[in-house]
């Protein structure tokens, strides 16, 4: 009896404390189910896994083997996207539809197989077809190797906190009401914090997330936008947050109040429980710094010191401003690579490829568009609104197989105007399916310039397949022959996902060490959706570790 109660413990801890096993298999089962989920005073079915909203977190270790066995048991084509694997070879478990995979068809499964290599701290998963990943999202925690320790002060506890949206209606309802008018869709409801808005006017009920500290202990939280469309700020009354990673690399700690972080990107801080016993408010609230419309509602958590007497009133905190530029510009700027011995910042110092692409909006004729006045809303790099294929890139690469793209993707924007300025009289976009091809290896240095076309906005793109390193930064157009010559290619932050400031653009640079199709795209789901996305195809090397592995023979069909 004993030993059998024994065996139980031990079973238990390795699922809960991965870090007991190192470069295991960890093996996780994703049913995608629909639940009934009440919030904001209403009810509706939405999507899920495993019924759970946020979905649950996957645990592994630096090095792990990972096998997610995903099941649709619901009405729509799945796909789930591991954000910020690095997916090394293993381009088919990448997850974005029609781009390294066709849908998981409903009653079908397929099992995602990667090992994650050189990689630890927070990235997330979320569906990656339609407007899915609304619901379909949560953490990855990749933990560091056996007897590896973090490089800041160790933590007396972890805690996921997942920023998100919420809508009333159901949000493939939202998209394509808005495809049908060609306008914008409906902005979110609310915003949540592990699932939950707080007390909203219009439902006082609601409830939030509490967050239970100890006082004089360290928390390490990890933060994780997965919002369809607002870069959000976070802030905890009467408390400071040292910044110790983004998209699982590890900074130069610095303090700061507020946090600033973009859908698609992930932010571990430090908390010091150091305050008297109390309460005291957190919030999510928006950043846009352009005309656009936004959900303004602030969702609210609470910061629990334990022992804190009941009906104790929470200590305020006031968010920034919706428009708060200088806050979010001061944020992004104090982020540098650690560049230690043991993580070093390896920033490619030649330039094989210089590439030169636009993002942002457009005009184009859509006669049934009678909202839009004969006219939708579109969006396009190089001016290219992106036409999804019917197969999958990387299968049509891999199996020859001709008429599903072509490779003339535009290095340099086809129309030379003030990018930043006055638009051009014609805001129409050019359509196709095409990608730009990279030899193995190559270093690429890659300008992201958003242009002023319908309106400046700021554009988070994310990058599959790599990280990357944000070398330069500036507001109006992209100078060639000056700007270089303040890159910072010492200890620029190496991440997954970059923000396009409004008006603005940056430079990233990355080597092409990961032979595959991998897509580029505005991580605004709304943008997306509207055609703000490309990919890179990147060939093979000479030898078989340098080549894209065969592709399972699970792999969903189109």
């Amino acid at each position: 009896m004993e030993s059998s109660t024994i065996r139980i413990l031990v079973i238990v801890a390795i699922i809960h404390f991965p870090v007991l096993l190192d470069s295991a298999v960890r093996q996780y089962k994703f049913d995608v189910v629909m639940k009934n989920a009440t919030m904001l005073c209403s009810t509706k079915p939405i999507v899920t896994v495993n019924g759970m909203f946020p979905g649950p977190t996957l645990y592994a270790v630096e090095d792990d083997t990972v096998l997610i066995n995903v099941v649709n048991h619901v009405n729509y084509n799945v796909t789930i996207h591991w954000h910020g694997i690095r997916q090394l070879r293993t381009g088919w478990a990448d997850g974005p539809a029609y781009i390294t995979q066709c849908p998981i068809t409903t009653g079908q499964s397929y099992i995602y197989n990667f090992t994650i290599t050189g990689q630890r701290g927070t990235l997330l998963w979320h569906a990656h077809i339609l407007w899915l990943r609304s619901t379909v999202h949560g953490a990855i925690v990749i933990l560091p190797k056996c007897c590896v320790p973090y490089p800041f002060p160790k933590p007396d506890k972890e805690v996921v906190v997942v920023l998100a949206e919420w809508w009333k209606s159901d949000t493939e309802d939202v998209i394509n009401e808005a495809i049908k008018s060609g306008l914008a869709p409906n902005v979110s409801d609310a915003h949540t914090i592990n699932g939950l808005p707080g007390p909203v006017s219009n439902c006082p009920s609601q409830g939030g997330f509490t967050l239970h500290v100890e006082k004089g202990k360290t928390y390490l939280l990890r933060l994780i936008n997965a919002a369809l469309n607002e870069e959000l700020f976070f802030k905890i009354a009467g408390h400071h947050l040292t910044i110790v990673e983004v998209d699982a690399t590890y900074v130069k700690p610095f303090k700061t109040n507020t946090v600033l972080i973009s859908p698609g990107q992930t932010t571990n801080v430090l908390l010091f429980a150091d305050q008297k016993q109390g309460n005291y408010l957190v919030t999510v609230s928006p950043f846009m710094d352009a005309p656009i419309a936004v959900d303004n509602i602030t969702a609210t958590a609470t910061l629990n010191y334990i022992g804190t007497l009941t009906n104790t009133p929470t200590i305020p905190t006031t968010p920034p401003l919706e428009n708060a530029t200088t806050i979010a510009t001061n944020f992004v700027n104090s982020l540098r690579s650690l560049n230690s011995k043991q993580y070093p910042a390896s920033v490619p110092r030649t330039v094989d490829y210089n590439l030169y692409f636009t993002v942002g909006l457009g005009l184009n004729p859509c006669p049934t568009c009678k909202p839009g006045n004969g006219s939708r809303v579109v969006a396009s790099i190089n001016n290219l609104t992106f036409t999804l294929p019917t197969t999958a890139l990387l299968q049509a690469h891999y199996f020859n197989i001709n008429g599903v793209f072509t490779t003339d993707f535009p290095a340099n924007p086809p129309y030379v105007f003030n990018y930043t300025g006055t638009p051009p009289s014609n805001l129409q976009t050019m359509n196709g399916t095409k990608v730009f091809r990279l030899a193995y290896n190559a270093n690429v240095q890659l300008v992201l310039q958003g242009t002023g076309i319908v309106a400046p906005e700021n554009h988070p793109i994310h990058l599959h397949g790599f990280s990357f390193y944000a070398v330069g930064r500036g507001p109006g157009n992209y100078n060639p022959m000056t700007d270089p010559m303040k890159f910072n290619l010492v200890d620029p932050i190496e991440r997954n996902t970059i923000g396009v400031p409004s008006g603005g653009w940056v430079a990233i640079r990355f080597r092409a060490d990961n032979p595959g199709v991998w897509f580029l795209h505005c991580h605004l789901e709304v943008h997306t959706t509207w055609g703000l996305k490309m990919a890179f195809l990147v060939d093979n090397g000479r030898g078989p570790n340098q080549s894209l592995l065969p592709p399972p023979i699970d792999l969903p069909k189109c």
